[in-house]
């Protein structure tokens, strides 16, 4: 078994102005199936670019991805569109559900999509409710729930696929902090049931909860590896809190 997912030296370089700015700059890591791997960094790491690129909503200016040993770097939108709804299972920040839908049927929506029949669809969708603890409330909508019952859903709709990837965007951003380790003890035991978890973070007490940590700064990996290893959390710099604390200030 190969690796699932696969950067070969990939560059993204946007024009601002009068001059380029690397978001990636020549990154390779791969991500083998059953990892937990959290991307982090600050705002203006690349990590957002890296998801969007891990996601097949963006390709790169250069190099090569690869999801499921399968080069997505050069595709046309609608092939990009297509591995993306057969490999990819989104979890957002925002949730992103559809409030004058129920939560079955914003679980299947993905699955209308990809054009599974009614049938299989609603057994697809309940199965995936049942497994985040939410199969009871499949006729709820989801102003009905709480902020973390609503990201479960998500994480349904998202299972609800049969993803090869877990794509997990800052999913922990708009709950509070209990609820947050309620969805972060999920997304492990999501992972030890055998699912591969990419979550993207820029919060090191989220990102610790993942197996392996890939850090990324002004585009460039610097540090990859276990998560529990000390040099995984660095601490921000002096000259950064300080910028933090005159940027507060304007």
């Amino acid at each position: 078994m190969g690796h699932l997912i696969e950067f070969q030296s990939v560059y993204k370089i946007y024009q601002m102005g009068d001059s380029l700015v690397h978001a990636l700059d020549g990154v390779s890591f791969s991500v083998d199936p059953g990892e937990f791997v959290a991307i982090v960094g600050q705002s203006g790491s690349g990590k957002s670019t890296a998801m969007n690129i891990i996601g097949c909503l963006d390709v790169p200016t250069s190099g090569k991805y690869f999801l499921g040993g399968v080069d997505v770097s050069t595709m046309e939108d609608d092939q990009q569109a297509e591995i993306r709804n057969k490999m990819l299972g989104f979890i957002f920040q925002q949730y992103n559900l559809i409030p004058k839908l129920n939560v079955l049927e914003n679980v299947e929506l993905p699955l209308l999509y990809a054009g599974v029949p009614e049938r299989e669809r609603r057994e697809r969708a309940l199965r995936a409710l049942d497994r985040v603890g939410l199969a009871d409330k499949f006729k709820n909508r989801p102003n009905q729930l709480s902020g973390g019952q609503q990201q479960r859903v998500s994480i349904a709709r998202a299972l609800a696929g049969d993803p090869s990837v877990i794509l997990a965007d800052e999913p922990t951003g708009a709950l509070d902090s209990r609820t947050s380790r309620e969805v972060l003890s999920f997304l492990k035991q999501l992972n030890r049931e055998g699912d591969t978890v990419v979550l993207i973070t820029h919060d090191n007490s989220i990102a610790v909860r993942a197996q392996r940590i890939i850090r990324l700064q002004d585009g460039n990996i610097i540090y990859d590896g276990d998560a529990h290893a000390p040099e995984a959390v660095v601490q921000p710099s002096l000259v950064d809190v300080e910028d933090e604390e005159a940027e507060e200030w304007k």
